[in-house]
């Protein structure tokens, strides 16, 4: 690979971290996640972020309030996670980086809202109605947060990336062989 950091980036429940966790034991890179980072940034606020499902909790959709109104929550952590990638040997999950000019290798994975809400309602065990709720409300705060503090349209502006890729239907098996494939041929 001529670069040797990944950025893959998605909405909410598209299954970034699972890909991201199978990519890093297959080339043996580091592996860091944005939620990593905000859950440390998270505790430092008060928060109490534990287990898979803590994004798409009360409190999770709270924090992600407070950062709409305190953007230097998001701002320190992409720094940090700059900082990360500099370091290189690593593959990262995060919606902003490749819109900040990192030097990487960037992944876009997509799904539709009612397949990303099947998979976190799967994930967190609560009912696909209920998870599809969580995913509408998380994609339109995501979208409003990032076009404040960036200017960028989450999900739409999609020209930084190397690769765009609509999961639907794919198993992460079927996910994790095309993105190999395509890092292959790079």
């Amino acid at each position: 690979m001529a670069k040797n950091v990944i950025v893959i980036s998605g909405p909410a429940g598209v299954g970034k971290s699972t890909l991201a966790h199978l990519i890093s034991r297959k080339y043996k890179m580091k592996l860091y996640t944005g939620s990593d980072f905000f859950k440390e940034t998270a505790r430092e606020h008060g928060y109490n972020p534990t287990g898979r499902g803590w994004w798409d909790s009360e409190e999770g959709l709270k924090f992600l309030r407070e950062r709409k109104v305190n953007p230097e929550i998001d701002r320190g952590v992409d720094k940090k996670m700059m900082q990360k990638a500099k370091e290189g040997n690593a593959i990262m999950t995060s919606w902003t980086l490749p819109y900040l000019g990192v030097n990487a290798i960037e992944i876009f994975i997509t799904a539709s809202q009612e397949e990303r809400a099947e998979r976190i309602s799967k994930r967190d065990k609560i009912s696909a109605s209920e998870a599809f709720k969580i995913i509408k409300e998380r994609d339109k705060e995501n979208k409003e947060l990032y076009k404040k503090i960036y200017g960028f349209n989450l999900g739409d502006d999609l020209d930084v990336f190397d690769l765009v890729l609509n999961t639907d239907g794919m198993s992460i098996r079927e996910v994790k062989d095309a993105i190999v494939k395509f890092l292959e041929k790079k």
